[in-house]
């Protein structure tokens, strides 16, 4: 029995790539990693700068720590590009303020909005279509859309490197919180299956807490067009969801009216009445597209 154990052993050595961290360039090793250590819940955090512009962007460095107090730590790394620091970063350290949103399936597609590079003062609730909601005790926003939302002081940042890659561990003190009635029980409890977490994994994947993973592709790096900028009739719509709002804004630009005009000829056939129906038939058409990923398909439609 021990020569198969050491068989077995020896087998197994030989078929695992055993790898030293500081042969691999920052970026590869933070793929292992993401990818290794999977699924991560989603710190949603809002600050304010000191000039009291908001600030919304999701970590999946992030857990809970301790109850007695009540501690919450995440970490916003230094950007491997360039080794400059997140807005997050920089307002934490210099408020001692955040708000930490749970993210669940409904909203993620806004959440992945957030996670692009805007610019400084730029306000990613109002770009991710969510809903500023004034807290309690602390200045930065909660999520109205959140079912969960910790008001936090920062108790300490403890700066784990200098280089591009090197996290910050934010360690918070919850001295508020707020849990939407939907997703409690009668007896006050929690009902996880309601509460429909999701989590982050490695490249574009995600974890459905109730479902399994799926895929959400990363926002444009050239900056999606935010849902300020939609027409009122689709950024009001009674049809979509924060989800399809969320994916309608990650597009570098709307079609042109000959982009539109083409699409609908195509369709004609299909849907000979697409111009003249109402906007909540539209909407619902897009809604389709959507289901497939097809955004600019269920623009055009929209602007038909």
């Amino acid at each position: 029995m021990n020569n198969i154990m050491a068989t077995f052993v020896e087998i197994k050595k030989s078929l695992m790539a055993s790898i030293d961290p500081k042969t691999l360039s920052t970026s590869k090793l933070h793929s292992y990693l993401l990818s290794a250590v999977a699924p991560r819940p989603i710190a949603f955090a809002s600050t304010v700068d000191v000039d009291g512009n908001p600030n919304i962007s999701p970590f999946s460095f992030f857990n809970v720590f301790s109850a007695n107090p009540p501690i919450l730590i995440f970490s916003p790394s230094r950007r491997v590009r360039d080794n400059t620091e997140k807005h997050t970063l920089q307002n934490v350290e210099a408020t001692k303020e955040v708000v930490i949103n749970v993210v669940n399936y409904d909203m993620v597609h806004q959440m992945s909005l957030t996670s692009t590079e805007y610019p400084e003062k730029v306000n990613e609730f109002e770009k991710a279509g969510l809903t500023m909601l004034k807290s309690d005790i602390v200045k930065p926003f909660r999520v109205a859309e959140a079912p969960v939302q910790f008001e936090c002081k920062v108790n300490d940042i403890i700066k784990l490197g200098t280089e591009g890659g090197a996290g910050n561990l934010i360690i918070c003190e919850v001295v508020k919180f707020h849990i939407d009635d939907d997703v409690l029980n009668e007896d006050g409890s929690i009902d996880q299956k309601k509460l429909d977490l999701v989590a982050r994994a490695g490249g574009s994947y995600y974890s459905r807490a109730k479902k399994g993973f799926f895929e959400i592709p990363k926002p444009l790096s050239t900056l999606g067009i935010g849902v300020d900028s939609f027409p009122d009739y689709v950024k009001n719509s009674m049809v979509l969801t924060g989800n399809d709002l969320g994916m309608l804004a990650n597009i570098e630009a709307l079609p042109t009216k000959k982009m539109v005009e083409d699409f609908i000829a195509d369709i004609g056939e299909r849907h000979p009445n697409i111009k003249t129906v109402t906007h909540r038939q539209k909407h619902k058409l897009a809604r389709n597209y959507l289901s497939f990923g097809d955004i600019e398909s269920a623009w055009k439609v929209l602007l038909s």
